[in-house]
């Protein structure tokens, strides 16, 4: 077995790892271990968790887990809405599309970092673009939001992929949900959608997702 490290910006993102990709990938050879960030933390008070940190301190977490001997290489599961202008490329990503953007980004947190066990992967344009995979599931996956189905497929057919529901304050996925569903909760209503959309549900529909997964699933063999 090899030891992969995922460093995600959250819980949600842990429990997406711990109940999905982790399963997934252990059939494929690979110990796959999340390591969430840590944005706060309060004198005397609980570590605050979620978001990803600024580049000095996620930089710094990433060689901290690439010198674990053990480990084969060390991958990121952050947001690309919202991610920091910190980051090397994010202030002015180039690119005619969200996916060349998104990778123009990853190339430059790869360069700054500088080696060979680490790769970046950015979630287009974030986790609850991920849920858009299945319209039907995320209704299913909300109390009380049975109606809201034929919302959400309205909004999925806009698009040829969930991942290019897009990176706008009023129009990023998790506002699209909070527009209609304003109890909505990342980290319960998320992991419970995704849980019911199952990991082949989403890898069909999300081609840089699906990207990601094929090369940590080669990090196997």
């Amino acid at each position: 077995m090899r030891k992969l490290f995922v460093y995600v910006e959250g819980p949600t993102e842990e429990r997406f790892v711990k109940t999905l990709l982790a399963p997934h990938l252990n059939s494929c050879g690979i110990i796959f271990q999340p390591i969430v960030a840590t944005t706060k933390v309060v004198f005397d008070q609980p570590v605050f968790k979620g978001g990803a940190p600024k580049y000095q301190k996620a930089r710094k977490e990433i060689w901290r887990l690439l010198g674990d001997s053990s480990v084969v290489a060390v991958t990121t599961m952050f947001d690309y809405y919202g991610l920091d202008s910190s980051y090397p490329g994010r202030s002015s990503p180039s690119g005619a599309n969200c996916y060349e953007r998104v990778r123009f980004v990853e190339d430059a947190i790869r360069k700054d970092i500088g080696n060979m066990k680490f790769v970046p992967f950015l979630t287009l344009h974030e986790f609850e673009g991920l849920l858009f995979s299945s319209p039907q599931a995320m209704a299913a996956g909300l109390p009380g939001g049975g109606g809201l189905q034929g919302i959400f497929e309205t909004i999925r057919r806009q698009v040829q992929s969930p991942e290019e529901i897009n990176d706008q304050e009023s129009t990023a996925p998790h506002r699209r949900i909070i527009n209609v569903y304003p109890n909505y909760q990342k980290p319960l209503h998320g992991s419970l959608i995704s849980a019911r959309i199952g990991l082949e549900g989403i890898r069909t529909q999300c081609p840089h997702f699906n990207s990601w997964l094929s090369q940590l699933e080669k990090l196997g063999q």
